[in-house]
């Protein structure tokens, strides 16, 4: 079992990064709040999960042990596998998906690409009682967590010029996303301006 990772950054791909521990080079599938996180050639450390199928050996890493649990948590739910687990995780803060679950917000976890209503409900059943509520710190009260999104039009104008310019949409989404977290009112030109300092 390969609990914690910590290396330098090599690469950072769509989906996954690649550090080098010990010589050898991980390739590790993260979700986009932890892909906007790491920086090439600085060193990373993640909490890890490892997970071995019948095609493949699969590390999963996260930049805090709180998106591990939540990732443990719903790939938990039965039919919901890892990569599932991290298109909730990618689409929206970590906080946000864990206050969807704790106030039953079956329109905001079905909203994700992938995650149908019935699949949002059996999350809802099985994790609302589950999940910490320390996880949710990080969303506001009253469904604030779903403005929080890239959904918004703000957030959908500048994550599209972003990729327009170049960037990779994984960080591109987790840089925007966080940036609504701590602001849900700015303009996509102060998303486009901030993000790019977190970009380049």
């Amino acid at each position: 079992m390969i609990a914690y990772l910590s290396g330098v950054v090599r690469e950072v791909r769509e989906g996954s990064a690649v550090v080098v521990a010990g010589g050898v080079g991980y390739e590790v599938q993260c979700p986009a709040s932890t892909l906007g996180r790491l920086k090439v050639g600085e060193v990373a450390e993640l909490s890890t999960r490892f997970v071995v199928r019948e095609d493949a050996q699969l590390l999963f890493g996260f930049s805090d042990a709180d998106s591990l649990k939540l990732f443990d948590l719903l790939t938990g739910v039965s039919g919901v596998g890892p990569k599932l687990g991290l298109a909730l995780l990618s689409a929206m803060p970590p906080s946000a998906v864990a206050q969807g679950l704790l106030s039953g917000d079956v329109k905001l976890l079905s909203s994700v690409s992938g995650v149908g209503k019935k699949t949002a409900e059996r999350l809802v059943l099985e994790l609302q009682n589950k999940v910490p509520e320390h996880l949710a710190a990080g969303a506001t009260a009253g469904g604030g967590a779903r403005v929080a999104r890239v959904d918004s039009t703000a957030g959908r104008d500048a994550v599209d010029a972003l990729l327009a310019l170049g960037f990779r949409e994984a960080q591109v989404r987790a840089a925007v996303s966080e940036l609504l977290a701590a602001d849900p009112a700015q303009t996509a030109d102060a998303l486009i301006r901030k993000s790019l300092g977190k970009l380049r």
